[in-house]
Order: structure tokens, then sequence, then C-alpha cells
């Protein structure tokens, strides 16, 4: 049975000009010893020889000292899966490909990260918006940084993978980019939709991600209730882009529809239900979706307005439509305007046709589903619990009224 001995060492003899000598990880194997450079750089003077570290306790200290550890694990790792596979054998040569890289019936993960953006690539504008294929090139960017801190190494074999792998990953976007929790979970998903893929193309037969949930946690969601919504449609507004700009907020709260789908809107979008009614049919760019939704009278009177104007119309546009960066930022002028203390986005109109004019005028839930064009009746239900919510804390307050009333 081959045994494994681990040693760093500090290569004072090949001093670079700033001062600083590699240190490399000396292996050796049933008497056979080669040596692997950690690609780490100190001053000599604060290596420790006889621990086989850096001194002291400075952030630079642990930092090397926890990459130095990373290192000799991914080494140990890789001599424990060559000892089961080999029954006790491990050859220095076949222990120096492992850790160069040449095993190429074991894929790594970046490898088949990159295979699954190129293939998700060429869907784009035709199965995915562009906005899903930046969101996993940024993931992919994220988990290179964490694989040189981590492990310093740019890869990792697929059978390398497990529960602490992806629990250390999760710590370390939390920590280094300020994530919360459902921004860690989105990074976390990204990444396991490529593992299960992995596993359907047989590249692993083991999923890192059975005994780890990924599950995102309730956020609050804002919306006008009926008196803001009130106070947005009659508040005068001094200039015109303002003016605009409400206007479209309108159109999506009594609509439900998002900035991504707005912008694509035209008159074909509009259609004459089998009831003669005017209704809007469209295909959500994020989910594909079939949407329908019915034309109020607040919604066809915006129609009107700018059925005539020469910008929008020569655009092909139903309603005025500008960047969604500058929409937001109006929408913050408009609120002060109108003295309502919520941070306006295109989200808060959806959620305000979700909750104000829908769910709390009695429309069935699986009819706003329709409208909303979510693809399950478990998205539109978070909007069913602020409902919900805001019953019980109505009741509240009257109970508060009540006692108070009693006690006079």
């Amino acid at each position: 049975m081959d045994t494994l001995t681990l040693s760093f060492q500090i290569k004072a003899n090949k001093l670079k000009n700033n001062g600083q000598a590699p240190l490399v990880l000396r292996v050796t194997i049933g008497g056979c010893r080669f040596e692997i450079s950690t690609k780490i750089s100190i001053e000599p003077k604060k290596w420790d020889s006889a621990r086989r570290m850096v001194k002291g306790s400075s952030e630079e200290a642990r930092t090397i000292n926890n990459l130095l550890s990373n290192f000799e694990n991914r080494v140990q790792r890789e001599f424990n899966l060559l000892y089961e596979k080999n029954n006790g054998k491990v050859s220095s040569d076949e222990l120096k490909r492992a850790l160069s890289g040449d095993k190429k019936q074991v894929k790594t993960l970046i490898e088949v990260f990159e295979e699954h953006n190129r293939l998700l690539e060429k869907e784009v504008g035709l199965k995915v918006v562009k906005k899903t294929y930046q969101r996993y090139t940024a993931c992919i960017e994220r988990l290179k940084q964490f694989l040189k801190q981590d492990i310093a190494d740019e890869n990792i074999r697929l059978d390398e993978l497990d529960y602490k792998f992806l629990k250390r990953f999760d710590n370390y976007l939390a920590v280094n980019y300020d994530c919360g929790h459902n921004m860690v979970m989105t990074y976390l998903k990204k990444l396991k939709k490529v593992i299960h893929q992995a596993m359907d193309f047989g590249y692993i037969s083991h999923d890192p991600f059975r005994s780890y949930k990924t599950a995102f946690k309730e956020k609050t969601r804002d919306y006008l209730n009926q008196d803001e919504l009130v106070r947005l449609k009659n508040t005068r507004m001094p200039i015109k882009r303002l003016e605009e700009v409400r206007d479209t907020f309108i159109f999506q709260c009594y609509t439900g529809i998002a900035y991504s789908d707005l912008k694509e809107l035209s008159l074909e979008n509009i259609q004459t239900s089998i009831n003669n009614a005017k209704i809007i049919v469209l295909e959500r760019t994020k989910t594909g979706v079939r949407a329908v939704i019915p034309i109020l009278d607040e919604v066809n009177a915006i129609i009107e307005k700018y059925k005539n104007h020469p910008v929008y119309n020569s655009a092909g546009l139903l309603i005025p439509i500008i960047s969604n960066q500058k929409m937001n930022a109006y929408l913050k002028e408009i609120a002060i305007l109108c003295k309502i203390n919520k941070q306006l986005s295109s989200h808060i109109a959806r959620h305000t046709f979700a909750t104000t004019v829908t769910l709390s005028n009695g429309i069935p839930l699986e009819t706003v589903q329709k409208m909303l064009g979510h693809s399950k009746i478990s998205t539109t239900q978070i909007y069913s619990k602020v409902i919900d919510n805001k019953v019980v804390s109505d009741m509240e307050l009257l109970n508060k009224k009540l006692i108070g009333n009693r006690a006079v």
C-alpha cells in the first residue's frame, strides 16, 4: 500500500526581484518525490520552516495559510481517489497527471459550465432572453474567482463536487459579494441547472445538490393601495415626460404587463374576444407563457390618448416607452409629486395589478394567473398571501379601535 507525505517548502535560492521566494509542495509517494508549484510567493523571513506555514496572524498570513491548506487538501483528495480506484496503488506519475488536469475521462466544472453557456447562447432570442444568458455568464465568473480562492486552482473535477463545496460557494458569495440569501440562491440555482445538465449528458453520476436546498425566502412585495393609485391618476404632471411615464405606469397597473413585454407591445397585440371585448394577447418574454388581458377603461383611455402620437406610432409602439432605467428615475420624481412614500418601478405596477386591481376586487386566482402569464399557480399565490396579510392587519386595527371605543 502506497503512502503519501506532504510538506511545504520555500525556495529561498530562487528569490525574485521583489524579495519574495516561491512556495512549493513537496510530495512523496513510496520513496518517489516531486514538487508542485503553489503559485504563491512570500518573503523568506515570514516563513515558519518548523511549522511549514506563514508566521503571524495578519490577514495576509491567514489568507495564504488558508490557500496552502486548501492546496494540500486538493492533493490529498486526488491521492485518495486514485488510492480507492487502484486498490491502494498510486504512482507519483499518476498523481502528477491527475494534478495537472490530465483526466480526459472526467469532466471539470468550468468545462461543463462553458459548454452549457455555449448551448444557451444559441437560444438567445428564441427560447431565452439575453438577460438570462448574462446571468449564467456572471455566475461562471463568480465561480472561477471562488475556485482560485478556495482550492488555489482554476478548475475542479465534477466527481469532487459535494455538499461542502456548495456550502463554501454559498458562503463565498455572501461574504465577498455581499449577496443576500435570495441572490445567493439565484447563483446556486444556475449552478444546479448546469450540474443537472451534466448528469443528463452522463458526465457525472452523483448529484451534489441532493441534500442542498436552494429555496428562496419570501420578500415583501410592495404595491400601491387604492388611495395611492387614485392619487397617481389625478395628480397633474408639470412636464410632458413625467406625464407620459405616469401614463405608462398606470397602463401597467391596470394590465400587469412587465416592462420586458411592454416595450414589445403594438397594435397587433390588441384582439377581440368571442364576446366582442377588446383584449391584449401576448407571449411573455420571460416564460414564453401566453397572457390574455381584458382592456379596462383606464387602459383604453391611455391607448386612445397616444394612438396618433407621431413619435411612438412611427416606432410601432402602442404607448410611450423609454428605457427602464430612465423610467424608474422619472418615477422617483412622480412619487414625490404624488406624495407616495414608495419606490415606484415596473415591478410595483405589476404587483399593484395583482393585488389592488384584481385579487382585492374578487377576481379568481386562476384568472389572475392567466392575465399575469404565470406558468405556475404557486407564483400567483404569493399575491394572494399579500391580500390575506392585509385582511389580518386591517382586522387587527379594527379590533384595537373597538377596544378603544369600549374603554371610553
